[in-house]
């Protein structure tokens, strides 16, 4: 386990504010935004302990998510959507302070390289930039349809300049005996990424950047997953937190997260925030609730029994 402990700067939080207040125009300085200070004060929460999956559950608004990118932050994780926060986060951050695991042999642990955080946007924009990418593949390969048939069959091009380099080279790619055009479009115009379901592309998102001895920051990995697919990711995480030395801190709502075996849930709904089982979660107790109302649809009754 690579992070085994986690410390807020409550006592610190008036500090923070005065030194900025400050820092915009003296004592009566003009804060924006406090944001993150006073939430987890207000629910009494002063440090973390971490297993090998650990998770913050809670209501929108809760904190959790500011929680894991305080975290990620502070241990410099990669991220590739930009985090839009407040102007006394970084401040903040700072005063965050964190201890480590030690390893089977003793020994401290590192946060390993290509340790990152991972959030529901890094999804959406990848399945946004795929997308994209394909389109602008499918123009590419019409346009080199329509050029295949010139450069093979048209005038040889004379080279004058360097601006009839480039033409030159698709002539002679045309004009190859072993490349016919369907090889020559997809060497010109690109190959499409194969897109399934949002869902598809999202759970192959995961399955392709999650690597093996490794921590992880997953921020409502739930978004864009059905629920077959959340399972799914579920018994990923769980085996590869299991199996493959990796550690995660997980922010989600959905109960398939929150019932990983072995986790330790933080309830931020909670104050002072407590350490629940995924069964007691106000979540999961009113998915439980619904299909318990409707479980004759569910049972060998008949459904039109009251």
């Amino acid at each position: 386990m690579y992070l085994d402990n986690f410390k807020l700067p409550i006592e610190k939080e008036d500090n923070l504010i005065r030194e900025r207040m400050i820092h915009n125009g003296g004592l009566h300085g003009y804060i924006d935004n406090l944001h993150p200070c006073g939430l987890f004060s207000a629910k009494r929460l002063y440090e973390i302990n971490f297993d090998t999956i650990t998770v913050f559950y809670g209501e929108n608004g809760s904190g959790k998510s500011t929680l894991l990118n305080l975290i990620a932050n502070k241990l410099r994780l990669h991220r590739v959507a930009p985090l839009n926060s407040s102007e006394l986060f970084d401040s903040y951050t700072r005063e965050c302070a964190y201890s480590l695991g030690y390893d089977d042999g003793g020994q401290k642990c590192r946060i390993p390289a290509g340790s990152s955080i991972i959030t529901s946007d890094d999804v959406f924009d990848y399945m946004l930039a795929v997308r994209t990418n394909n389109q602008d593949i499918a123009e590419n390969m019409e346009e080199a349809r329509e050029e295949w048939a010139g450069l093979k069959f048209g005038e040889t091009i004379k080279f004058s300049g360097l601006e009839d380099y480039e033409k030159i080279r698709l002539q002679v790619l045309a004009r190859r005996k072993s490349l016919t055009r369907r090889q020559f479009i997809k060497k010109t115009a690109g190959e499409e990424v194969k897109l399934g379901s949002n869902g598809e592309t999202a759970f192959e998102y995961f399955d392709s950047r999650l690597k093996n001895d490794t921590l992880y920051c997953l921020d409502e990995p739930e978004n864009s997953l059905s629920p077959g697919f959340q399972l799914a990711l579920a018994e990923l995480i769980a085996k590869m937190a299991r199996f493959c030395g990796c550690q995660f801190i997980l922010a989600t709502h959905s109960p398939f997260f929150l019932s990983l075996s072995g986790a330790r849930i933080y309830d931020l709904d909670e104050t002072p925030v407590d350490i629940k089982n995924w069964w007691e979660l106000k979540n999961t107790k009113t998915y439980f609730d619904f299909f318990y109302k409707n479980r004759r649809f569910f049972m060998r009754e008949d459904p039109d029994l009251d």
